[in-house]
C-alpha cells in the first residue's frame, strides 16, 4: 500500500549571528518619551497578546491528548486526521553491529550533501567519516530530471573517487547509499518512492510520477558509478536512526529548525491501515508530519493574519506556531501593530518594519541573550534589521513580546512530544514511562535558542510530573540525519550481513 510523504522542511539555516552583539549603536537623535508614555498605548495590545498566547497546564494536557488522538486516527486510515502518519518502511534499525563502507546523499534544498562512513561494529563503531557539500546551479532547478540527477550523480562520482585511507569496500560488493530526499514522495518500499511534486523552488520536468530512486540509480549508471540506493528516507527518520545507533533507548526524533517534524518507533500491530506489510522486528518508524497538527492551539489575530497571507493558508498550523521560519514574523506583526496603534517607536512607523519576514528567529534569540543594562544588542538589532530607533522602555517591551512567542512555541512543542509518548505508553504500559526513553532533537532552533529549549523541557516535566519525567531524556543530536541515512543503508544492505 502506498502512502504520501509530505515535504520535510530543511532545518540547517537557523543560527544566531554572532557579530550582532558587537555592533555599535549608530548615532541618531530620537524623541525620548517616558516609560509611561510607551506603556499607555501599548499595554492593552501586550496584555491581550499575552492572554491569547497563554499555555496553562490544562491547555498543554489538551494538546498532548489531541496529538495522541490524531495519531491514532491517522494510523487507522489514510486521511483519518491532520497527521498523515506516513510509513517509512524502515523496519530494521541500526544496532551498532554494522560493518563496512556506506554512503549517504541528502537532497532537500539548493545544496546537496554527500557523506561516507566506515563502520567497525560494536567495538570500533564509526571508524571514519567524510562529507562534501555541492551547490545546485539555478538553471538545473528548472531543467530536466535527467540533467539534475546526472549533476548529482557526477558530484557523487567525484566524491567516491577520493575514497581512500580508512575507507575500503570489501571485494565483490557494490557501494550502497542511503538517500535522504526531503520532497513529497509516495513511498512504496524501503528503496523506492514516487515523486508527487517538487517544492522549495524546484520545477524540474520529467520527475513527477517517477521513482526518485530509479532516477538516481539510472544517473549513477550513466556516470559509470558502481553504487545503488538501499534506503530512501526522510530527514526526521534519518535523525532517529542516527541517534538510535548510539543509544538503544531512542524512541522518538524531532526536528526543530526552520521547519519541524517528528517520527517515532511504532508497533506494526498498532497500524490498522497497514495491510500486507510484514516486519521481522514487528516494529517500524512512522513519520507523523506533525507540522499539520492544529487541534486546540492558542492562536492570536497575528497568527491568523500571517496564515492568511501565507502560500498555504489553513495548513501546517502547528509548524507556523512553533518553528523557526515563523516566530520572528509573528513578533514583527505584533511590533508593527504596537508601533502603529501604540506609538512604541515614536510617532512614525518605521517603513522596514512593514516588510514581511524582515525579523528572523535568530534575531529574536540574539536579542534575548542581551544582559546589558541598556539592552544595547536589542537596540542594535532593531535598528539594523528593522530600521527602528528605540529607547530602553521600548526594548523591554520588544523582549516581552519575544519571550511570549518563544514560551508558547517551546511549551506547545513539549506538549506535542508528550502526546507522542502518551500514545506509545497507552499501547504498551511501561514501554515509555517505566524505563529510560530518549527523544532525539535536531535542528538549529533547538540548538541555538536556550530559552526555547528550557521552555520545552519545563513543559514536559510539568505535564508528566516529576516521577514520570525522570525517565524521559531529551537529547540534542547534531546533524544526525546524514549519518542516519548511511546507517540505514547499512542495516538494509542487500548483502549478507557479516555483523
Amino acid at each position: 500500500m502506498s502512502t504520501v510523504t509530505a515535504a520535510s522542511s530543511a532545518v540547517g539555516s537557523f543560527c544566531i549571528p554572532r557579530s550582532r552583539g558587537r555592533i555599535n549603536m549608530p548615532r541618531f537623535t530620537m524623541t525620548v518619551r517616558s516609560s509611561n508614555a510607551v506603556s499607555a498605548g501599548v499595554a492593552p495590545i501586550l496584555t491581550k497578546f499575552k492572554h491569547d498566547c497563554a499555555t496553562p497546564l490544562p491547555l498543554l494536557r489538551h494538546v498532548a491528548d489531541a496529538m495522541a488522538a490524531d495519531m491514532r486516527a491517522g494510523l487507522a486510515v489514510d486521511g483519518g486526521s491532520d497527521l498523515k502518519m506516513i510509513l517509512s518502511y524502515v523496519d530494521t534499525l541500526p544496532t551498532g553491529n554494522e560493518r563496512g563502507l556506506f554512503y549517504a546523499l541528502d537532497l532537500g534544498g539548493t545544496n546537496f550533501r554527500v557523506l561516507r562512513v566506515q563502520l567497525g561494529g560494536k567495538e570500533e563503531r564509526v571508524i571514519a567519516t567524510e562529507f562534501d557539500q555541492v551547490s545546485i546551479p539555478q538553471e538545473l532547478m528548472f531543467g530536466t530530471s535527467e540533467e539534475l540527477f546526472d549533476f548529482i550523480a557526477s558530484g557523487l562520482a567525484k566524491f567516491a573517487e577520493k575514497e581512500g585511507g580508512k575507507f575500503h569496500l570489501p571485494p565483490g560488493r557494490k557501494r550502497e547509499i542511503g538517500f535522504t530526499f526531503s520532497f513529497p514522495v509516495r513511498q512504496t518500499s524501503i528503496d523506492s518512492g514516487i515523486l508527487i511534486k517538487w517544492t522549495k523552488g524546484f520545477a524540474v520536468s520529467g520527475t513527477a510520477g517517477r521513482d526518485v530512486v530509479a532516477c538516481l540509480n539510472e544517473a549513477m549508471d550513466r556516470q559509470g558509478l558502481d553504487m545503488r540506493v538501499s534506503a530512501l528516507v526522510n530527514d526526521t527518520v534519518g535523525t532517529l536512526a542516527g541517534a538510535r545507533y548510539w543509544d538503544d533507548d531512542v524512541m522518538v526524533a524531532v526536528i526543530l529548525g526552520t521547519g519541524t517534524n517528528a517520527c517515532y518507533v511504532e508497533r506494526m500491530d498498532a497500524i490498522p491501515k497497514l495491510q500486507g506489510h510484514v516486519s521481522p522486528s514487528g516494529r517500524t518508524i512512522v513519520n507523523t508530519e506533525w507540522g499539520a497538527f492544529s487541534n486546540g492551539l492558542p492562536l492570536t489575530v497575528f497568527d491568523k493574519d500571517m496564515d492568511a497571507a501565507s502560500i498555504n493558508p489553513g495548513e501546517q498550523i502547528f509548524e507556523k506556531t512553533i518553528s523557526g521560519m515563523y516566530l520572528g514574523e509573528i513578533v514583527r506583526r505584533v511590533l508593527l501593530k504596537m508601533a502603529a496603534e501604540g506609538a512604541l517607536f515614536g510617532e512614525s512607523v518605521p517603513e522596514k518594519l512593514s516588510t514581511p519576514f524582515v525579523l528572523r528567529t535568530p534575531d529574536l534569540s540574539a536579542m534575548q541573550q542581551d544582559n546589558s543594562d541598556d539592552l544595547n544588542v536589542v537596540g542594535s538589532i532593531l535598528y539594523n534589521v528593522a530600521g527602528v530607533e528605540s529607547n530602553l522602555s521600548a526594548r523591554k517591551i520588544v523582549l516581552e513580546v519575544c519571550d511570549t512567542i518563544v514560551m508558547r512555541g517551546g511549551r506547545l512543542t513539549g506538549a506535542g512530544i508528550v502526546g507522542i509518548l502518551q500514545k506509545m505508553e497507552e499501547d504498551s504500559t511501561g514501554l515509555i514511562f517505566g524505563k529510560r526513553t530518549v527523544v532525539a532533537m535536531d535542528g538549529g532552533l533547538y540548538e541555538h535558542y536556550p530559552q526555547y529549549k528550557r521552555y520545552l523541557k519545563d513543559a514536559v516535566k510539568e505535564i508528566l510530573g516529576l516521577e514520570k519525567s525522570k525517565n524521559v531524556v531529551i537529547e540534542h543530536t547534531k546533524d544526525g540525519s546524514g549519518i542516519g541515512a548511511s546507517l540505514l543503508a547499512a542495516s538494509n544492505s542487500k548483502y549478507e550481513h557479516d555483523f
